[in-house]
C-alpha cells in the first residue's frame, strides 16, 4: 500500500524497519523457521523407505483451498486476499532484498560451487511445484547450529549444520519446502500488516508516529503457530508435488526434538513447545489429504555425496567471508 505526501518517507523506513522485526520472529520460528530455469531431473533414487505410509486419503478437497492438492499453484494460500494483499510482491522482494544483504554482509555464507548449485536445484523444484509467485534464491550459511529461514519475497538461508543434521535428501527437501511455504503464503506480508493495523490504526493519527517508533524496537519472539501449521501443510503437499516422500518431513521433525532433547544445536526449534503436536498433525495430514507415494524419491547418491563433502577437512576454504 503506497502512500504519498509528505509522510511517504516516513512510512517506508517504517515499513522496512518493522519488516525487519518481523523476520527476527519468523527466523526464530523456522522450520528448525519467495523460475524460469529449466526443469532440473531428480537423480535416480533410493528405494523408498518403510516410513511412508500406504493409507488412501480419507478426504479429497476440489475447492481450490489449502487442503487442495489438486490445485497446487493455482491457489491464493495467503497473499491475494485479506493482509497478505496490504504489500504487494514487489514491496516483498524490496523488503526481503534489503534484510538479505544484511545476512550476507553479517554471515559466512558457504561459496562452494557444487553445493549452491545442488541445494539451489532442489529448491527450484520445490518451487516449481508450490503456489509461490515469485523467484527465489537459496544459500547455505557456515554453521553447526540446525536451522533455516526465509525473508519476503523468496529469499532463503540454511545453515550447513542442517545439511549435514538430515539423513536423506527428502529431509533436506522438507526444510526447503517449508521455507518455501511461507514465502508462498505471504506469512511475513501478513504477520507486519497485522501488527501495523493493530498498532496504528485504533489509535488517533497524532500519536501514530510515535507508536511506529515504538513498535520498531519491540522484538517479537513468540510462534505464529498457524503460521507454522501452515507451513507444514504445504510443505508437505510440495514435497508431494516434487516427487518426494512427505513423510520425511515430520521425521526429520521427530529427529530435530530428540537432538534438542539431548542438548544438540538446534536454536530454532527452542521455542517451540508444541513439535510433538506438529509431527502428529502433519502425519495425520499426509495419510488423510495425500494419495499413497510409491516410489518417491528418499535419499540420492548425489546428497549423500554433498553432505560428506560439507564434512572434509579443508572445506572451509569454499567459504565466502564477508569483510568487515
Amino acid at each position: 500500500m503506497i502512500h504519498s505526501g509528505p509522510r511517504n518517507a516516513f512510512r517506508g523506513s517504517a515499513r522496512i524497519l518493522l519488516a525487519l522485526v518481523l523476520l527476527v520472529l519468523l527466523k526464530t520460528n523456522s522450520i528448525a523457521q519467495d523460475s524460469d530455469a529449466p526443469q532440473p531431473q531428480v537423480p535416480s533414487a533410493i528405494p523408498l523407505s518403510s516410513s511412508s505410509g500406504t493409507s488412501k486419503p480419507q478426504k479429497a478437497h476440489h475447492d481450490r483451498s489449502i487442503s487442495d492438492i489438486s490445485a497446487v499453484g493455482n491457489r491464493d494460500v495467503g497473499c491475494n486476499s485479506g493482509l497478505g494483499s496490504r504489500y504487494s510482491l514487489q514491496e516483498q522482494i524490496e523488503m526481503g532484498r534489503s534484510y538479505a544483504r544484511n545476512v550476507e554482509a553479517t554471515s559466512t555464507l558457504i561459496a562452494d560451487p557444487a553445493v549452491s548449485e545442488y541445494v539451489d536445484r532442489i529448491g527450484q523444484t520445490l518451487v516449481r511445484n508450490s503456489d509461490a509467485q515469485v523467484r527465489f534464491t537459496f544459500q547455505i550459511i557456515d554453521s553447526d547450529n540446525v536451522n533455516a529461514f526465509s525473508l519476503p519475497g523468496g529469499f532463503v538461508f540454511l545453515n550447513s549444520g542442517l545439511i549435514r543434521a538430515a539423513d536423506n535428501e527428502a529431509e533436506l527437501a522438507g526444510v526447503l519446502a517449508h521455507e518455501v511455504a511461507h514465502v508462498a503464503a505471504c506469512h511475513a506480508a501478513q504477520e507486519l500488516a497485522r501488527q501495523e493495523s493493530a498498532s496504528l490504526d485504533s489509535m488517533p493519527m497524532i500519536f501514530r508516529l510515535a507508536s511506529r517508533r515504538m513498535a520498531i524496537n519491540t522484538v517479537y519472539l513468540k510462534p505464529v503457530r498457524i503460521f507454522e501449521a501452515e507451513a507444514d501443510l504445504l510443505a508437505v503437499e510440495y514435497l508431494y508435488k516434487a516427487g518426494y516422500d512427505p513423510h520425511a518431513l515430520p521425521v526429520f521433525f521427530e529427529k530435530i526434538k530428540d537432538n534438542h532433547q539431548r542438548g544438540a544445536k538446534a536454536r530454532g526449534f527452542e521455542s517451540d513447545s508444541r513439535m510433538a503436536e506438529r509431527i502428529k498433525r502433519t502425519r495425520n495430514q499426509i495419510s488423510t489429504l495425500l494419495p499413497s507415494t510409491p516410489g518417491s524419491t528418499v535419499d540420492t547418491a548425489e546428497f549423500q555425496q554433498i553432505r560428506k563433502r560439507l564434512s572434509e577437512p579443508g572445506s572451509d576454504q569454499r567459504l565466502a567471508r564477508p569483510d568487515r
